[in-house]
């Protein structure tokens, strides 16, 4: 490649534009790439998400790239990503060989092998628990005997308008196991009959391994009940069926549990290695890291019975106080930044951003947004100034552009969000009239987008 084409590849990668890359490379017939094509190809593709794209590129220049350790770096990145840590830590471990004192090459190899070591631990595990089922088990004991679960619930207002149901008829149970295509577990038809859906006193559990959550434990909001009519119970609108179709939790068993992240992160009922009638495992899926499983119970009463309180993990005022910082000193992705600059109707436009983010920590203690007020307003704020940048913007590329503004926003970022929020706002824009169609683009209407400034102005 000559020293322009290089030049030009590596602006658009400073800029994140990997798919103007990826265009003008494979444009070029596959014999006239040479080593430096396909390299930067691959990297490309793995800013991309395309994984398996980035590994067969790289793959075409193994020979050569053996004694290149940004070559086993971008193969380990893509093999990481795959959930093939292992081999990652392989090539993370062949990169820091061939070039020594790389900071961020050592990282990855750490998380390679953590994650390598916790995959392995599942392994094993799910297969002791198909070996035990084939052997079948003895008598099984009364669930929650010789626990009291008297002061187990928390009896307030909230608790019980979105989450207490009738106590469950047998018929309705059948119903709800038909519906979900499992049968669940006895511990926990013991618990519902007793308090058919709730929050728990005890909202932590313990974990050996960190989560997007902490770095020991995870946290639930509430039990789902066994219904339909309240959002958060099985089969709700708010329930397992909708966490695993719309939000693309996986097809692995039941959602049990809702999490404080308002979606970012679920308990699960697993019954990968039981099977649909058997007695399953307690998981945690973590969505911001690409619904990664970890381990909590061997069953629904073990999990009970190890909840504890969060008071053993109070890090409230330390997480605010972090939160705050980044949104005022977090720098900005490149992309807002962008959209920011040519804006004449709001004076420092950064720090109208900044004060509504602030306030919406200020709210919840941390940096996300969800369904309320404050978050729809930088719902707002963000599509007006995308589409004042880019007018001839259509639905699916926004919700494709819209984690490069702030979601996954680097220091002033949310390190993940839930697609549904976005196309819920969208929807709803669009059926208050706020949001209006011409020839596939869309845009605000001139009175919705004047409302906006104002709210920006006096931010």
């Amino acid at each position: 490649m000559d020293q322009v084409l290089i030049e030009q590849l590596d602006r658009w990668h400073e800029e994140d534009e990997h798919q103007q890359i990826v265009d003008l490379l494979v444009a070029v017939p596959e014999k006239e790439r040479d080593y430096e094509a396909i390299s930067r190809l691959g990297r490309a593709y793995n800013n991309l998400g395309l994984y398996e794209e980035a590994l067969n590129q790289l793959e075409n220049i193994a020979e050569a790239g053996q004694q290149d350790s940004v070559w086993h770096f971008r193969v380990g990145f893509a093999l990481y990503h795959l959930k093939r840590y292992e081999e990652a830590a392989q090539s993370f471990r062949t990169s820091d060989k061939l070039e020594t004192s790389n900071q961020n090459t050592e990282s990855w190899l750490k998380w390679s092998l953590q994650k390598a070591e916790k995959q392995q631990r599942q392994e094993r595990r799910i297969a002791a628990k198909k070996a035990a089922a084939i052997e079948g088990s003895g008598l099984k004991e009364v669930p929650f005997s010789n626990m009291s679960l008297e002061d187990f619930w928390d009896d307030s207002e909230y608790a019980k308008k979105e989450y207490l149901s009738e106590p469950p008829t047998d018929e309705l149970i059948a119903s709800i196991e038909e519906e979900l295509g499992y049968k669940l577990p006895s511990s926990y038809l013991a618990l519902m009959k007793q308090q058919n859906g709730g929050i728990p006193k005890n909202t932590c559990f313990p974990t050996e391994d960190p989560t997007s959550w902490a770095e020991d434990h995870i946290a639930i909001t509430g039990i789902l009940g066994i219904g339909r009519e309240k959002s958060y119970s099985l089969c709700g609108d708010l329930g397992s069926q909708f966490m695993i179709e719309d939000w693309g939790y996986p097809d692995i068993g039941v959602v049990i549990c809702d999490c404080p992240s308002a979606g970012h992160d679920v308990v699960m009922l697993d019954y990968r290695a039981c099977g649909k009638d058997g007695e399953p495992e307690v998981i945690h899926v973590d969505q911001e890291s690409d619904y990664e499983i970890t381990f909590l119970a061997e069953n629904f009463e073990a999990f009970i019975r190890g909840l504890v309180s969060e008071e053993e993990y109070d890090t409230s005022e330390e997480d605010k106080e972090a939160a705050l910082y980044k949104v005022a000193h977090g720098k900005f992705s490149s992309l807002l930044e962008e959209l920011c600059t040519p804006v004449s109707e709001v004076e420092q436009i950064d720090q109208k951003i900044r004060s509504i983010c602030t306030r919406i920590v200020e709210e919840k203690g941390y940096f996300s947004f969800h369904a309320d007020e404050l978050s729809y307003l930088m719902y707002d704020v963000q599509f007006w100034l995308y589409t004042k940048s880019y007018p001839d913007t259509s639905r699916e590329q926004y919700l494709a552009v819209y984690e490069k503004m702030i979601a996954f926003g680097g220091e002033f970022g949310q390190g993940g969000y839930a697609p549904g929020w976005i196309s819920e706002w969208l929807d709803r824009r669009k059926k208050e009239g706020q949001i209006v169609q011409e020839n596939g683009h869309i845009r605000f209407t001139d009175q919705f987008a004047a409302e906006v400034i104002q709210q920006l102005r006096e931010a």
